[in-house]
């Protein structure tokens, strides 16, 4: 074990925060209306007595901007997570599908599914990821490896609360936020040191990120417009939930 160089952890950060900004921007110049149109209620809209293009947009981009910005915000935290880990334990990006990370440390052996925060899945996606560490549990016993294996679930934020840290079912740790960081580090304090360098050029890139939004809401209440309101500025249900969910029946041909 080495002792974690915070210096060195601030210069990643502020090397590669710019990886995120780039991917949110990228996110909202590709954004396109119909794809995202087919993602959303239409029922809810009229329920809610929306009247105005620009509203229907922005609720839309809102939702679908703050889910995309959480995913791509927690790979770049994942990998500043193996970075650290490398640094203080020679840590690794695990070639183990669904683990994200693995490293040794007092004989033990841990490999490490890495989350943003502790609400991250549903059943099915909790069950997957305890798939997961058994097969993982399973290629490493038969790989020669001698030392004990403790599979852990990395959560970026939130608190561990004692009682629920032990997974029984599954047979997995949970660790989330101060925690976590430490587990990953040996550092109890990393988790406040780590918000300092991510302000770094912030303001610069969310004005970057504002301008790109201004021009795509633009664009898609014109499209809106164009393709989903008649004459007179009124939106047109009946075409707009035609489009979102009406069957297709060529398809519906085509496999009968």
């Amino acid at each position: 074990m080495q002792k974690l160089n915070l210096k060195n952890v601030t210069q990643y950060v502020e090397e590669n925060i710019g990886q995120f900004h780039s991917a949110r921007l990228e996110k909202v110049v590709n954004i396109e209306l119909k794809k995202v149109l087919k993602s959303k209620n239409p029922y809810l809209f009229r329920a809610k007595n929306v009247t105005t293009a620009n509203e229907i947009i922005e609720g839309i981009l809102s939702a679908y901007i703050s889910s995309s910005e959480e995913t791509v915000f927690g790979n770049w935290l994942e990998r500043l997570a193996i970075f650290i880990n490398d640094s203080v334990y020679h840590g690794r990006k695990s070639g183990i599908e669904g683990i994200d990370l693995d490293f040794d440390k007092d004989n033990i052996r841990y490999i490490v599914s890495i989350k943003s925060g502790p609400n991250w899945g549903n059943d099915s996606q909790v069950k997957k990821l305890i798939d997961n560490f058994n097969s993982a549990r399973k290629r490493l016993s038969t790989s020669g490896n001698k030392l004990e294996l403790i599979c852990v679930n990395g959560c970026c934020y939130g608190q561990s609360r004692e009682r629920y840290i032990y997974k029984s079912k599954g047979n997995y740790y949970k660790f989330c936020g101060q925690k976590f960081w430490e587990f990953i580090s040996g550092d109890e304090d990393l988790y406040t040191e780590i918000i300092k360098p991510l302000g770094h050029e912030a303001e610069t890139k969310n004005n970057e990120f504002n301008e790109a939004y201004g021009r795509l809401v633009n664009k898609l209440t014109k499209e809106f417009l164009d393709n989903f309101c008649d004459n007179n500025g009124n939106i047109n249900w009946d075409k707009l939930i035609v489009f979102n969910s009406s069957e297709n029946k060529t398809i519906r041909r085509a496999g009968a």
